[in-house]
């Protein structure tokens, strides 16, 4: 079936023009004449039979309809261009892996580990992607995601990195050390800092420790748990993280356990992947490698 898709002349002809909202500039930026533009993107309305520029004496504007579809054009032009570039650079001899990560698993402790991957193999570009929540491959151009939860997806395998050990820290200028909060009513006087994605969290924590804290799920809300442990940092209150995301804050002093408690979570990180890739040589590379990562560090965090 012949796809309906303008020519990329016409588009490239009005994505200049919306751009820089004249068509005397698109035609400077192209290295063509005013008329050729106005012919570009007048059978491009023609094609899609929808007019994309109101024309004055004063020059041209977008129209609403001409505006919403320059913004995907832009879009598209820009993905094509990257991809082409891409593929110049490495002489059709690279191999990308586009991954959908969790924000602050990716920022604390797989980004501080890829420049040994690249090291490894300099032929392979991993292009990370925020993905917070379960989705469906068929719908991204995603190869694999590194994801934070209970169950394994439909249609996917999946290989396991580590669990979730949770713990309550905050600033030394909130509690100097070696304060320890052990009984109830010790956690009486302190802020907790909640997670909004994962409302019950501090709730099952103190449950772990046989406790029952009135007002355990009260406190600021913040999305993510680089945002809590930044307010822990500052001082906000007392934020409770997995240890994995703080290994640098814990180091520097920044954070201090209020407890001894750790708590293993009901979530675990792993990378998921669809059943139709599994022999996709740049996954399994990379698959291999952050195996290897994760075991490595679960050891020497002494972590089961």
């Amino acid at each position: 079936m012949r796809r309906k898709i303008p020519s990329t002349l016409a588009l490239s002809a009005f994505e200049s023009a919306a751009r820089h909202q004249s068509f005397t500039k698109a035609a400077e930026e192209l290295a063509v004449t005013q008329s050729a533009i106005c012919r570009q993107i007048g059978a491009l309305e023609d094609f899609m039979g929808v007019e994309l520029f109101r024309r004055g004496r004063r020059g041209v504007t977008l129209t609403e309809a001409g505006l919403a579809y320059s913004r995907k054009v832009t879009a598209r032009l820009d993905d094509v261009e990257r991809d082409t570039l891409e593929l110049m650079a490495k002489g059709g001899q690279g191999r990308t892996l586009e991954l959908g990560v969790v924000p602050t698993f990716a920022t604390k402790w797989l980004l501080p580990r890829l420049p040994r991957f690249a090291a490894l193999h300099p032929d392979i570009t991993v292009n990370l992607s925020v993905r917070t929540r379960p989705f469906l491959f068929d719908e991204t151009p995603l190869d694999a995601a590194l994801h934070a939860g209970q169950t394994v997806w439909p249609g996917t395998q999946s290989s396991f990195l580590m669990h979730e050990n949770l713990i309550a820290v905050c600033s030394p200028r909130l509690i100097a050390a070696p304060v320890r909060l052990e009984r109830e009513s010790d956690w009486q006087s302190f802020r907790l800092l909640q997670i909004s994605t994962r409302p019950y969290t501090w709730r099952d924590w103190f449950q772990s420790c046989g406790m029952a804290v009135e007002g355990a799920l009260a406190g600021p809300r913040f999305e993510l748990f680089s945002m809590a442990a930044e307010a822990a940092v500052h001082g906000m209150g007392i934020a409770l993280i997995p240890r994995l995301l703080i290994e640098n804050e814990l180091e520097r002093g920044l954070l201090i356990p209020v407890t001894s408690h750790e708590y293993r979570s009901d979530r675990s990180y792993h990378m998921i992947y669809p059943e139709g890739k599994s022999d996709n040589t740049a996954l399994t590379t990379f698959r291999t490698w952050i195996e290897a990562e994760a075991s490595d560090y679960r050891q020497a965090m002494g972590l089961g």
